[in-house]
């Protein structure tokens, strides 16, 4: 199975609730923290979900 590098590249100060919250639940704290997660349906939503705060590549 397939699996994404999530990459914080923009702060979360000014986003939502919701958008604050995605990020903890991917795992990300800081700008530059990566985290590889399985490409699952509801991993590809939470990245919707702050894709403006984000960079996502698929790694092997």
């Amino acid at each position: 199975m397939a699996r994404l590098k999530v990459t914080q590249k923009k702060s979360e100060i000014g986003g939502t609730a919701g958008q604050r919250n995605t990020l903890r639940s991917l795992g990300l704290k800081r700008i530059n923290d990566s985290v590889v997660k399985e490409d699952r349906p509801e991993i590809r939503g939470m990245v919707n979900t702050v894709q403006h705060l984000v960079v996502v590549e698929e790694v092997e």
